[in-house]
């Protein structure tokens, strides 16, 4: 079952969402490429800043997502950017009629089934002296995805949840780092934990829910579409997730791991 997306909800936390791009892409050192893909392109703000920091490519936004991508249209609307649907696990780089100067994935791939495989596909793509920069969530053991998984073991459904709960995952920073020098890049790889100060205003009754409702949440939510059933996961769910995050006198503070990886492939 594909997950289905809502452009709205995800956009609710822009800000935060967007400032490990803004990392990852601080390390991207191309000058003018000519051709830029971004997979994984959501909703469409981040593929058109890189339309914005290189004018003169030609750049191409993958998404398996029909909901995003009719979302990320409608933001482009000069039609600067090519936006392709796609599933990325099947997603030819051939597609493209020329190789790629910046391959660019970020907080995607923990979705891909399989994905370190695909990473010599994607980079044995790109031009001589070209560049695959990658970022991924690293917090699946993070209270609010391990209370996720426990108040799916307890609902009615817990066989059908705790398999739709089941994702690729990613990988640790040195994975990639081995995995992208074995391909023969030169690579710089970490990781970061933000501390994303949430709902300092008081206004959202649960910030990290509504944070998760937007991105981990969404299996769940495309599967318990009864809205008794839905509740009956919901309603601990947001009790458990309020007790690990309680509101401070800031606001409620989400520590969010993420790993990054980029590429520079040898001329």
């Amino acid at each position: 079952m594909s997950t289905r997306w809502d452009p709205a909800q995800y956009a609710r936390f822009a800000g935060p969402r967007s400032r490990p791009f803004g990392d990852l892409m601080a390390q991207v050192g191309a000058a003018s490429p000519g051709l830029v893909v971004d997979l994984g392109c959501g909703n469409g703000p981040l593929t058109l800043g890189l339309a914005e920091r290189w004018p003169d490519a030609r750049v191409v936004g993958v998404d398996s997502s029909p909901q995003m991508l009719q979302s990320a249209r409608e933001l482009d609307a000069d039609g600067r950017v090519e936006w392709v649907e796609a599933d990325l696990a099947t997603w030819d780089p051939a597609s493209l009629g020329a190789a790629p100067d910046l391959v660019v994935t970020n907080a995607t791939l923990q979705w891909v089934p399989g994905h370190l495989d695909l990473l010599g596909r994607w980079v044995g793509a790109l031009a001589d002296d070209g560049w695959f920069a990658l970022q991924v969530p690293g917090n699946f053991t993070a209270p609010s995805h391990a209370l996720m998984r426990e108040v799916a073991t307890r609902h009615t459904r817990s066989g059908e949840l705790e398999a739709a709960l089941k994702r690729a995952g990613s990988a640790e920073p040195s994975t990639y780092l081995r995995i992208l020098a074995r391909l023969g890049c030169d690579v710089d790889a970490w990781e970061t934990t933000y501390l994303h100060v949430l709902d300092p205003e008081g206004a959202q009754e649960n910030p990290v829910l509504e944070w998760v409702t937007g991105t981990g949440l969404r299996p769940v939510l495309d599967l318990l579409t009864d809205e008794q059933e839905r509740r009956a996961f919901i309603e601990p769910y947001a009790a458990a997730l309020a007790a690990a995050y309680p509101r401070t006198s800031v606001g409620v503070i989400l520590p969010f791991r993420r790993v990054f990886a980029v590429a520079h492939r040898r001329a």
